[in-house]
């Protein structure tokens, strides 16, 4: 018999995946993009424009560059961060970092003289496409804001009754055009939370943490705080309280985002191991009896009372089983929306620059088929890269 002789094949090459943006404001719009650009290769390298590069482009950044730094780290499907990488990607940018191609939305993404920022990676072969990620982007995040509505959270008649005396959606401008600043409503399906979820229960004899909060507008004071809370134990579990119970102690216009838009911002966060959906405002002794939780933590915001008085917190307490975590970050959501209203004015017009701009490129689109540069722009993208 002749010998055969078995080729040994060598190790497979890295696929190293390139997206690079502003990153403002971080929602589950952004993760959900850098969840689609890593199942496409085995390293992520996301780069992420400065202030100055971001205000002469697009106008001025809510957040600033190192709170935007330290949100993208946050997330699960990152692995390595570039700061203040150019706005416009080149094929010398890819080759540096030792990228295979770039991955960006499906929108339209271009300079302040209207350049197409990715022209040159498509030119060469080295660009690939994820999908947008429906009915939220920055734009329509800040717009929520300026609207000052306190509709834009309401989902039913089985959550809660619902107002009419505001038609808009979600806090969209009603007269936006651009199917990149008016964002339709979000849909939650099972099949988005199942992607944004590990879907791994606690290994026996993990410690687990329990948190509980609106944990609306996902930020940089959450991202610390979940960091601290996680070096206590393994299996860190967020509850959200629902969006009625987070109005009642919060008030005004919050929250911001809906519950289903807070589970999946909260589950794109590389500390959190589960969320529970619609968590009680009372910890009770079966919700740690069934979460078999170690610790309950809170952080250093005042934690209001109940409707009848009573502290959420005192059953751990008494248990010995509660403890208050300092994330030496005094960010909150509400001095986001502070940002928002004291400089509204640049912001509406950023929102309306950012708005003519797009309806021009989609009326060139339009005369060729609806196609640029190669790609399709009859789904819209996320708008804010």
């Amino acid at each position: 018999m002749p010998e055969t002789t078995v080729q040994q094949k060598g190790p497979k090459k890295e696929v190293r995946v390139w997206c690079d943006g502003c990153y403002d404001m971080v929602h589950f719009g952004h993760a959900n993009s850098l969840r689609q650009a890593k199942a496409l290769g085995d390293w992520l390298v996301v780069g992420i424009h400065n202030d100055d590069e971001i205000t002469k482009h697009k106008g001025p950044p809510v957040f600033t560059q190192e709170e935007r730094y330290k949100m993208v780290k946050g997330i699960k499907w990152v692995d390595e961060v570039v700061e203040g990488a150019p706005y416009v990607t080149t094929l010398e940018t890819l080759d540096k970092h030792r990228c295979d191609f770039c991955c960006h939305g499906d929108d339209i993404t271009t300079t302040a003289d209207g350049v197409d920022t990715y022209h040159l990676v498509k030119d060469a072969g080295r660009y690939e496409e994820v999908q947008r990620t429906a009915g939220v982007s920055t734009t329509d995040l800040v717009g929520r804001m300026l609207l000052l509505t306190r509709q834009h959270f309401r989902r039913g008649q089985f959550e809660y009754d619902v107002a009419k005396e505001h038609s808009s959606t979600m806090g969209q401008d009603p007269n936006a055009r651009s199917p990149y600043t008016g964002c339709s409503q979000f849909l939650p399906t099972t099949q988005k939370i199942i992607q944004f979820s590990d879907g791994k229960p606690p290994a026996p004899g993990d410690r687990v943490i329990y948190v509980a909060g609106a944990f609306d507008l996902f930020h940089v004071g959450h991202l610390d705080f979940l960091e601290q809370a996680r070096k206590h134990g393994d299996y860190l579990i967020v509850g959200l309280h629902t969006d009625p119970v987070v109005n009642m102690y919060k008030g005004s216009n919050y929250p911001i985002m809906n519950l289903h838009e807070r589970v999946l911002s909260v589950l794109a966060c590389k500390y959190v191991s589960e969320v529970v959906i619609g968590a009680p405002y009372i910890v009770t002794q079966d919700l740690m009896d069934h979460f078999k939780v170690d610790i309950v933590i809170h952080g250093r915001t005042p934690v209001m009372n109940d409707e009848k008085g009573e502290d959420p917190f005192s059953l751990p307490k008494k248990l010995g089983k509660f403890l208050v975590v300092d994330s030496k970050n005094d960010m909150t959501t509400e001095k986001i929306v502070e940002r928002i209203i004291r400089n509204r004015l640049e912001y509406e017009a950023r929102n309306k620059r950012k708005e003519i701009k797009e309806m021009e490129l989609l009326k060139l689109c339009n005369g060729h088929s609806n196609v640029m540069n190669g790609v399709t722009v009859e789904n819209a993208g996320n708008g804010d890269n």
